[in-house]
């Protein structure tokens, strides 16, 4: 007995000596947490939602007026030019020019039609310096309409699914941040397991590094055999190795949680057992619904119909090719700067231009019949989608209601093999079992503990999974994304 008291009191001093150590103590709410505020991960999810939100004003912009200036300020030429003259003969002149222009513009896109109206002033410069000449014109004004006739409309569709496409990127994020979540929770684990493996084989160095004393102290005075002290001392110098081992395993997996956390400090990390878990009712249906109204992936079956309705359009929009170009403005000319908006002249502009394929040998029609072909296996890919998207609900679903009463059972399973053990110890210490038995005790408290923290982890990484799938929190009843905000 006294034996036993001197094991305790070392393991007493060993636990004071690592108190004096800096020792972080995390939770699974607190290693999520830290995840989800300053890990890689969580910092790659904020770095995609923002490179989707300028994606979005992007194409919020096509649709705006847009002010321009263009000009070439200025322009020096000085060559040889061919000039033939009235016999035939060539001549090579030399000459020596300036030339500039400015040009501001205000476009206006058409999204309704697909065209563009546009209002414009410039003006332009020449002097041929061998001759002291010197022009300019202008273009005080010019009002023009650029309008595709029968062609393709991207502003259009582009308005379909742009803002579907965005929405997506915004349920994405939140999607992101629950697999933060469940990844979090299953370094936290990973963690666990090698810190509960390290305690079980310090536990169990200790436990038969008394055994082995006292049965040494029996050997001695003719109470067990030689055999059985053998048997002891070889089950010590293994529970020697399990420590090694365990505490490579434990260091290896601080390292990941680190990694994944992105923590800086160099503390000693300490996880505690999440024992309470969240009870809520999870009805099959209403899973469904919420992963319906609230995923990414929903919205994304819409907008690849979209796209795919998109490429018929364009197929049949390049039959006939045709664009039509109306202007209205006021221009002039003048030798002086000042006289270039004296009286100045109409300057008006119509244009229609047309390609109509005369014989095309069926090129147009394996244009549309292929796009018309893409879309109706879009759709049947779409539809096998949404019945897996569903069936993958279902499934988990049905699963976290096995691991909760798993969950139940291995807890109890753990309290019930601890209690064994330590009736086991007890009767050893007093001669009533052999080693055999204890060892068999000691083997099933081992197994139920790491029994009972795997279902943990397996009901964790469930609860976060269907999170992150329904993008619901079943727990507290709340929605994880609002589109209304």
């Amino acid at each position: 007995m006294n034996k036993i008291m001197l094991v305790i009191g070392l393991f007493v001093f060993g636990q004071f000596q690592c108190a004096a150590q800096s020792v972080t103590r995390l939770g699974l709410t607190d290693v999520i947490e830290k995840a989800r505020n300053q890990s890689p991960a969580s910092k790659q999810a904020e770095t995609r939602k923002k490179n989707r939100y300028w994606q979005y004003k992007l194409y919020k912009s096509n649709y705006n007026p847009q002010l321009a200036l263009s000009g070439n300020v200025p322009g020096y030429n000085r060559d040889f030019l061919s000039n033939r003259i009235d016999d035939g003969t060539i001549l090579f002149q030399d000459r020596e020019q300036l030339s500039s222009n400015l040009n501001l513009g205000l476009n206006q896109p058409i999204g309704l039609t697909g065209g563009s109206v546009s209002i414009n002033s410039g003006v332009n410069y020449f002097s041929d310096l061998n001759q002291d000449l010197t022009r300019y014109s202008s273009t005080l004004f010019n009002i023009q309409l650029n309008q595709p006739i029968f062609g393709f409309n991207d502003l259009k569709w582009d308005k379909r699914t742009e803002p579907l496409r965005y929405e997506e990127s915004l349920r994405s994020y939140v999607e992101e941040m629950e697999l933060v979540s469940r990844e979090a929770a299953s370094f936290f684990f990973n963690f666990l397991d090698a810190q509960i493996n390290y305690e079980i084989a310090e536990f169990n160095q200790l436990n038969n590094d008394t055994i082995f004393k006292i049965e040494e102290g029996r050997y001695n005075i003719g109470t067990t055999s030689k055999d059985k002290l053998l048997q002891v001392e070889l089950q010590l110098l293994r529970s020697q190795q399990d420590v090694v081992q365990a505490q490579l395993d434990l260091e290896t997996a601080s390292q990941q949680l680190r990694a994944y956390l992105g923590l800086q400090t160099n503390d000693t990390l300490k996880l505690t057992i999440p024992e309470t878990v969240p009870e809520f009712d999870i009805p099959i249906q209403e899973a469904i619904t919420f992963a319906k109204l609230n995923r990414a992936d929903y919205l994304a079956f819409e907008r690849r119909r979209l796209e795919a309705e998109r490429e018929v359009s364009q197929a049949r929009a390049q039959r006939v090719e045709a664009n039509l170009v109306a202007s209205f403005g006021l221009n002039n000319a003048a030798d002086q700067f000042q006289d270039v908006s004296n009286n100045p002249n109409n300057q008006q502009r119509f244009d229609l231009s047309l390609v109509v394929p005369i014989l095309d040998w069926g090129r147009n029609k394996a244009r549309i019949e292929t796009a018309l072909a893409n879309k109706e296996l879009n759709d049947y890919v779409i539809d096998q989608d949404i019945q897996n998207f569903e069936q993958e609900i279902l499934t988990l679903v049905r699963r976290f209601q096995v691991l909760r009463s798993q969950l139940k059972i291995s807890k109890k399973s753990d309290q019930v093999a601890d209690e064994r053990y330590r009736v086991a110890q007890n009767r050893y210490l007093t001669g009533k079992v052999d080693i055999t038995n204890l060892n068999i005790a000691l083997t099933e408290k081992d197994q139920a503990k790491r029994s009972y923290v795997n279902s943990l982890r397996d009901f964790w990484v469930a609860y976060f999974d269907l999170r992150r799938l329904t993008l619901y929190d079943f727990a507290n009843n709340q929605l994880l994304y609002d589109s209304s905000k």
